[in-house]
C-alpha cells in the first residue's frame, strides 16, 4: 500500500458525518466565485495588467482568468456533489495558492482584507478534503458502496 492509498483509507475511515455539510458549502462557494469571475473578466484583466501578475499580456490574462472560471464552475460542482471529489480540490489548490500569495498579498498584507482570509479559509479547507475525501453522503461513496455486475 502506497502513502497515498493509505492517506486516502485513512480519510475514509476517519470521516465525520458534519464535514460533509462543509464540503458541500465549500463546493457552493466555489462555484459561486467562478460566476463571478466568469461575469466580470474585465475587471480582473484589468487588476492581473495593473498588478503585472506573472506578466501577463491581454490576451494571456484573459485567458488564465477563462480557465480559472471555468476549473471553478466544475470543480464547485463536483466538490458538492461529492464526485471525483480529491480530484476536483487537486486542481482547485493551484488556483488558491496563486490567489493567496499573488493576488492578494500585492494588495498588501491587512487584517482587513477579507478576501484574503476567505481565499486562506478556503485553500485549507481543500487541503482537508483533500486528505479525507469526500465522505459518506457522496457520489464517490455511493458508487464504491454499489455493487458491480
Amino acid at each position: 500500500m502506497t502513502v497515498i492509498q493509505r492517506i486516502e483509507h485513512w480519510g475514509d475511515v476517519h470521516h465525520a458525518k458534519w464535514l460533509d455539510v462543509i464540503r458541500i458549502v465549500l463546493g457552493i462557494l466555489i462555484f459561486f466565485k467562478g460566476i463571478a469571475i466568469v461575469s466580470n473578466t474585465a475587471v480582473l484583466q484589468d487588476l492581473l495588467l495593473e498588478n503585472n501578475v506573472f506578466g501577463f499580456s491581454g490576451m494571456m490574462a484573459s485567458v488564465a482568468i477563462h480557465i480559472v472560471g471555468f476549473v471553478h464552475l466544475v470543480g464547485g460542482i463536483l466538490i458538492t456533489l461529492g464526485l471525483l471529489t480529491r480530484f476536483a480540490v487537486v486542481i482547485q489548490i493551484p488556483i488558491l495558492l496563486c490567489a493567496v500569495f499573488f493576488v492578494n498579498l500585492s494588495r498588501g498584507f491587512s487584517m482587513l482584507n477579507s478576501e484574503l482570509w476567505l481565499s486562506l479559509i478556503v485553500l485549507l479547507l481543500l487541503v482537508l478534503f483533500w486528505v479525507i475525501g469526500s465522505g459518506p453522503f457522496s457520489v464517490d461513496h455511493q458508487m464504491k458502496r454499489k455493487p458491480r455486475r
